[in-house]
């Protein structure tokens, strides 16, 4: 028997999100999209989104059809819920007591011997050599919070599109609604360090952060609103030269997986500026209004390693950031939305 589809509220302002990856920094996000949800004035017509993004937006739309915005929160409190007790026994990285008593006075600390440990593993040994079987606990949490077959055919569905790389042919891949199952999702979040490649329809992916994080284009091309919301979990800029092993190599992987989100928004930004020189149809090109929700002074005290910290006082304190800058960002930004950017794109991004 079908199960029902929810719409979702009338009488909203229409918005694209996009939603980036980070591992468990994606509980950022999530406090975002809770407050979002929570306040209750934008209506969500599509997401872009990558990796831990992935994973949010298919539980918050998933949610949204069975229970309307409060059962899109509800769906995200228990994947991330779920997400802290299988990390309980598979994560490679916890939070230590003594690192708990150095956060409570907000101070993160950049080293954790397990990381390390796990990272000289993973670029010694493949994971097909440490993992065979390929066991991925993070498909059985996505298969109990979410029903794919509803999700993908429910016709009030936010409009997803989940962005995998080719590893292959070195292209993305933005898997659409009909397309959506598991596999996709894990697809889109797989880092090859760490997990065999998906496979999907008989082409293998990897994280979807490499070539979009997230994809920026399907919003242009197939999203009704010119609005777009871009969640950010990893920092654009960092103030401190990187001077220590740790601090390079956070850096690096920020860089890494900003860079995609940077080249495009730079194309944005160039067809934004032919439009008001006159120079393209403004007709036929539309010029997109781009928001951003991020905290990057929050963000950038804390190292990669945390990506794979599941502690649940961990997700929890990244969820109430998130809910923090939503709510900061509704109530400065909130009336721009349908009439214009609130940054400066090229100032942001160029």
């Amino acid at each position: 028997m079908a199960q029902p589809c929810i719409p979702a509220p009338p009488n909203t302002k229409p918005v694209n999100l996009a939603l980036q990856g980070g591992g468990s920094h994606g509980a950022f996000t999530w406090g975002v999209l809770d407050r979002l949800l929570e306040d209750g004035r934008l209506g969500l017509q599509a997401m872009s989104a990558t990796s831990a993004g992935s994973m949010n937006a298919v539980a918050m739309a998933y949610g949204i059809t069975k229970g309307g915005y409060e059962g899109g929160r509800a769906k995200l409190e228990e994947f991330w819920s779920e997400i802290a007790k299988i990390g309980q026994f598979y994560s490679p990285v916890q939070t230590l007591p003594w690192e708990k008593w150095l956060t409570g006075f907000g101070i993160y600390p950049d080293y954790h011997p397990a990381f390390f440990a796990f990272d000289a593993l993973t670029h010694a040994f493949s994971p097909y050599q440490l993992n065979p079987l390929n066991f991925n606990p993070l498909r059985d949490v996505l298969e109990k919070v979410v029903d794919f077959e509803h999700l993908s055919r429910c016709p009030v569905t936010t409009r997803l599109f989940l962005s995998a790389t080719n590893v292959r042919t070195g292209k993305i891949k933005v898997f659409e609604n009909p397309e959506l199952t598991a596999d996709v999702v894990l697809a889109t979040a797989c880092l090859p360090y760490i997990f065999q490649a998906v496979e999907v329809d008989g082409e293998h992916y990897w994280d979807g952060g490499f070539m979009g994080n997230p994809a920026i284009y399907p919003l242009i091309y197939h999203g009704a609103s010119r609005d777009v919301v871009i969640v950010h979990v990893n920092p654009i800029e960092r103030p401190k030269l990187p001077v220590t092993a740790p601090e390079i190599y956070d850096r690096i992987n920020e860089i890494s997986f900003n860079s995609s989100l940077m080249r495009e928004m730079r194309a944005i930004a160039f067809v934004a500026r032919l439009v008001e020189e006159g120079s393209v149809d403004a007709k036929r090109y539309n010029r997109m209004l781009i928001h951003s929700i991020r905290d990057d002074a929050e963000m950038i005290m804390l190292s990669v390693s945390t990506k794979l910290n599941p502690d649940w006082e961990f997700l929890m304190h990244l969820k109430s950031v998130g809910r923090r800058a939503a709510e900061d960002w509704l109530t400065h930004h909130f009336d721009k939305v349908g009439n214009t950017s609130s940054i400066d794109v090229a100032a942001t991004f160029l």
